[in-house]
């Protein structure tokens, strides 16, 4: 008779302050965070024999994995560091759970940090990020990460009937939630009206429908065992991959994240009904609307009624994004995808604050890399 294949439990996390560090690099703040995961998960630095790293952009050593295992004094029997975009630090936890239920780790430490506000100079980030093109066909017409996103929209826009001021009620609902969070980078109330008069960036998308860049770290355990906290269980997992680059995207309507959530799902033996909370990866507005109605929560067009009528606030019947998201808690490269996978973990447990929310029994977070193009969706369910 086959043995049951053992579970994974996300057993603690860690986190610091986003916005700016002066002095502080990627080892820096991913130290930190290491140090509030590993208290929260009860567990030693021995303890940890895994360890998966997302890389940094402002330290781009070849062995970035085992260079923060020197730095921190740990021993783990596999390393590993991985770059898949945005999408990289669902992938880092889905792989700490294959390892874990593959009996290969019994405690791997997944964590990623970045100084991307204060380790660049702002010419030198729009340079990295605009590499996300095709060198051949894009990067030569001086297209940036939001001229990207802005071509994905106007398309995405014109065939659902999306309008700006859709856009604009995510950003609002991000900041309200970023408001309520002490570590959050942007946390100043705004209203749909600023929303829309702010700068434009790259049509239709204004400097509001973008995320900010901010210095950061997040770090997860993933383990055999649950630890002193709320068992929450790595239920399901799903991967897909259609497209690198912009011009190379068949159908704006269909970009992965449907085909992910539908693989998450299945494994978890669990349907759209049974979420009750939500971490959907946003460095656009746009990012976060065409990924809620691809994956179905929300109909085709439909996602700012959701919004409007209050379904997605930390109050409503699936809480998006409580920390307030890449919008408004900050995004810090894989750092920042981590953050709706630690909110959800910290909602689930009980251990949010003051924004503590009914505690979610089922949570779903996704993170997509690239233009919409790498997708990883991820199901956590509290078992108790």
């Amino acid at each position: 008779m086959t043995p049951p294949t053992p579970t994974a439990w996300l057993r603690g996390a860690g986190s610091i302050p986003f916005g700016r560090h002066e002095g502080q690099g990627p080892i820096d703040l991913m130290a930190a965070a290491t140090r509030q995961a590993l208290e929260s998960s009860g567990l030693a630095r021995g303890d940890i024999d895994g360890v998966l790293c997302g890389y940094a952009t402002t330290l781009p050593h070849l062995m970035l994995s085992t260079l923060l295992c020197e730095r921190l004094g740990l021993a783990p029997r596999y390393a590993h560091g991985m770059q898949l975009g945005g999408a990289t630090g669902a992938a880092m936890l889905m792989a700490a759970r294959e390892l874990v239920r593959a009996g290969r780790c019994r405690n791997v430490l997944v964590v990623a940090g970045e100084n991307r506000l204060t380790g660049q100079s702002r010419d030198s980030a729009i340079q990295t990020l605009a590499q996300v093109g095709d060198a051949d066909y894009e990067v030569p017409n001086g297209a940036s990460v939001p001229a990207y996103y802005a071509l994905m929209a106007s398309e995405y826009m014109q065939r659902t009937g999306v309008t700006r001021a859709d856009l604009a009620e995510f950003a609002v609902l991000m900041r309200a939630n970023a408001a309520r969070h002490p570590e959050a980078h942007l946390r100043t109330p705004i209203t749909q009206a600023e929303v829309l008069a702010s700068k434009p960036i790259a049509a239709p998308l204004s400097l509001l429908d973008c995320c900010p860049i901010s210095d950061g770290a997040m770090a997860l355990v993933v383990s055999a065992e649950p630890g002193p906290h709320a068992p929450i269980r790595m239920a399901g997992a799903g991967q897909a991959h259609r497209h690198q680059h912009l011009t190379a995207m068949a159908d704006v309507m269909q970009c992965g994240a449907g085909e992910a959530a539908a693989q998450a799902f299945t494994e978890a033996g669990l349907a759209q009904a049974d979420i009750d909370y939500l971490g959907i990866y946003d460095s656009f507005t746009i990012t976060l609307v065409m990924l809620l109605e691809e994956i179905g929560f929300a109909p085709r067009g439909g996602a700012a009624a959701r919004a409007r009528a209050g379904d997605f606030a930390p109050t409503g019947a699936l809480p998006l994004n409580t920390h307030g998201g890449l919008l408004s808690f900050g995004h810090c490269g894989v750092a920042g995808g981590m953050g709706h996978a630690v909110e959800a973990w910290r909602q689930m447990t009980g251990q949010a604050g003051e924004r503590q929310i009914r505690a979610p029994r089922r949570a779903f977070v996704h993170a997509d890399g690239g233009v919409m193009s790498s997708h990883v969706s991820l199901i956590l369910s509290r078992e108790n």
